[in-house]
């Protein structure tokens, strides 16, 4: 048995007047494991995240905006992206602490 996680980013629109460019990171370097208890069980699904990135691209906070429908693998999502590297995102051109989507799909 396989198991394959993709990866998405979604952008981010902003609410605000200002021309603001989300976070973003390297998709491929950063990768969750899949839980053992949601292999045993054949657990699948897609969660969607909204992390806050400062302007030094560490992550000040973290949400599950729609859950894959299985705790473990919510938060293996959260856990793994929240320790990744992003790039800082931008407001009017200069760095920023800045909002950013990710969904995260866990697939048999």
């Amino acid at each position: 048995m396989s198991t394959i996680a993709a990866l998405m980013f979604a952008a981010v629109s902003s609410t605000s007047f200002a021309a603001e460019v989300p976070a973003s990171f390297d998709a491929k370097n950063c990768k969750a494991e899949y839980p053992k208890t949601s292999l045993m069980n054949e657990e699948q699904g897609a969660v969607t995240m909204a992390f806050l990135v400062s302007a030094d691209g560490k992550v000040v906070e973290s949400k599950v905006e729609k859950s894959s429908g299985f705790k473990n693998l919510d938060k293996a999502a959260i856990k793994a992206i929240s320790a990744c590297k992003f790039k800082p995102g931008t407001k009017d051109g200069a760095v920023a602490q800045t909002w950013t989507k990710v969904d995260y799909v866990w697939s048999l």
